[in-house]
């Protein structure tokens, strides 16, 4: 009799180890299927960066000088400023790339400099997945940004000029 209760509580842990083995593949493949979904939409990104962004947001100028707006990185580095998690900071740059306004800018200095980003024709859909991709990624740098941005931010404040003046509101 003892041997018989044995051999039913082996037989049960082993179907128990099946059972879960079963449901671990399905994960797996669940998880595969988000991870190739997220690797799909962040090549979208970044293909739609290089094809709506760069043209304006130019990572090859050559001085600070010769940009007409402001780098991606700098983007990014403030919208992080100011939304911490990554729904919030995608849903931000979003809604701002598909409605730009001044009323809506984040960005004081970059839109005295250069103005509002004029209105292009882009998706929501589209705007996700480059907001998306500016989130998840470390973004490429013009080789002086580094300088400038230390330079214009040398107080920590992130106002632009030392604290004072580009970071003020129009």
């Amino acid at each position: 009799m003892k041997n018989v209760v044995q051999i039913k509580t082996i037989i049960f842990f082993f179907l128990i180890i099946i059972g879960v083995s079963c449901n671990t593949s399905k994960k797996d493949k669940a998880y595969t299927n988000v991870a190739q979904a997220e690797a799909s939409n962040n090549e979208k990104g970044l293909e739609l960066i290089k094809q709506k962004c760069y043209a304006c947001h130019s990572v090859t100028s050559k001085s600070h000088d010769e940009i007409i707006a402001p780098p991606l990185v700098a983007v990014k580095r403030r919208y992080l400023r100011q939304y911490n998690s990554k729904e919030e900071f995608v849903k931000a740059v979003s809604n701002w790339i598909v409605n730009p306004t001044e009323e809506k800018a984040i960005m004081y200095g970059a839109v005295n400099q250069f103005k509002v980003m004029p209105k292009l024709p882009n998706s929501l859909e589209d705007a996700e997945a480059i907001a998306t991709y500016m989130y998840n990624n470390n973004l490429e740098k013009p080789s002086w940004f580094q300088n400038h941005f230390n330079n214009e931010h040398s107080n920590k404040s992130g106002r632009g000029r030392n604290g004072k003046g580009k970071g003020n509101r129009f």
